[in-house]
């Protein structure tokens, strides 16, 4: 599998910090991203999402498959575990009292995806020109779209559009979202805050994410684009393009070994949160 790689996240137009973290690593084996959007104030949002993407990426840093169950279940776990020490730190420290943090989790390998999932930053994939948005909100609005109370559009501009109702943190256990499916040469995954989504609509965010630009422009523009539009929270976004599928591996007729053809990753940029 060769990745294009991008992840970037900035502070917005009027938060005095950057409560957004992320994490982006690719190899020839798999890849493996992490969007976290803190919450609960006095820093504690921040140390939240910090502590989310270090455990999680600690948790799965030996995965390098997605043959079977096990994987799905890993990604659980590691979410799982992250909740654990978060929430274990709001009791034993008076002032991370509320803090949490959404976590959404994409792994690459093979010609497949996994996905784990808790809160509303989310994961789209864009196949064929076609945007599709993969993780579905744990929020309160989304309840209510669900439910047929509210549309859509509705949903987006509701007071209360961003109360989730699920996040790593607040309480002694979490269950995650997971989902699985394969993978094609020419894909293009969005992994993102709602600071991004919740600025940008879906039909923008697929107009700038078919301009086949780099994903380090295109990271660039879904930023912009969000500020442009005031930039009222954190944005962090990460591009993941899939440049090709493993091609079956061959022998090298100097060595007997199998020869990998090993590509270049990102990330572009790690922001200035």
């Amino acid at each position: 599998m060769q990745l294009s790689v991008a992840a970037r996240t900035d502070i917005g137009m009027i938060r005095a910090g950057n409560e957004d973290s992320l994490f982006a690593d690719a190899n020839q084996y798999r890849g493996l991203f992490i969007v976290a959007d803190g919450m609960g104030g006095h820093a504690a949002g921040e140390v939240a999402s910090e502590m989310a993407v270090q455990i999680v990426t600690r948790e799965l840093a030996s995965l390098q498959h997605l043959n079977g169950d096990d994987p799905a279940r890993r990604v659980r776990e590691a979410l799982k575990s992250a909740n654990r020490a978060i929430f274990a730190r709001t009791i034993d420290e008076v002032d991370k009292q509320g803090m949490g943090t959404t976590a959404s989790v994409l792994v690459l390998a093979g010609d497949r995806y996994l996905i784990g999932q808790v809160g509303d930053s989310r994961v789209y994939l864009l196949r064929d020109g076609a945007l599709r948005q993969i993780t579905k909100d744990h929020s309160y609005v989304q309840e209510q779209v669900d439910a047929g109370f509210l549309t859509p559009e509705q949903a987006r501009y509701h007071p209360y559009s961003n109360v989730i109702t699920r996040c790593v943190g607040a309480s002694d256990s979490v269950e995650p979202d997971v989902y699985s499916g394969a993978v094609r040469a020419g894909d293009i995954f969005l992994v993102a805050s709602d600071g991004l989504t919740g600025m940008v609509d879906d039909r923008r965010l697929q107009q700038i994410l078919q301009s086949r630009a780099s994903p380090g422009r295109l990271v660039d523009a879904l930023i912009a684009e969000a500020n442009g539009r005031g930039g009222l929270d954190n944005i962090t976004a990460i591009i993941v393009q899939i440049s090709a599928l493993d091609e079956p591996r061959r022998e090298s007729p100097a060595t007997g070994s199998p020869t990998v053809e090993v590509p270049t990753y990102g990330p572009d940029a790690r922001g200035d949160g």
